[in-house]
């Protein structure tokens, strides 16, 4: 059990090295500081308005069951013809090979 604690905050001093190591690119910096603010400017967003994002939440949730409800009722009419299909095809097949045995009496006489 000792052993797993050692492991885990050696792996947490890990990513805080190399993240600190990574801040050494100006690059890099500007970009995590540019990051921060925007999600800073999003949570204080969230925060302020909190009626638009449940909004927004359930539009998102009713498109999504929408789109499942007509992937479901698509997945249904494909599996209804696969079957009709299926039931068909030695119907057919037998048609073809009565008409090939008619024509083969046919053309022997």
């Amino acid at each position: 059990m000792g052993n797993s604690k050692f492991f885990w905050k050696s792996v947490l001093f890990g990513a805080i090295a190399g993240g600190a190591l990574s801040l050494l690119n100006r690059e890099t910096r500007h970009a995590v500081m540019n990051d921060c603010k925007k999600t800073a400017k999003n949570i204080s967003y969230i925060v302020k308005h909190p009626d638009e994002v449940v909004d927004q939440l359930r539009q998102v949730s009713n498109k999504v069951r929408a789109t499942v409800e007509e992937v479901s009722e698509d997945v249904s009419y494909i599996t209804e013809k696969v079957a009709e299909l299926r039931e068909v095809t030695p119907q057919v097949a037998g048609m073809v090979k009565d008409t090939k045995e008619t024509f083969n009496k046919n053309g022997q006489s």
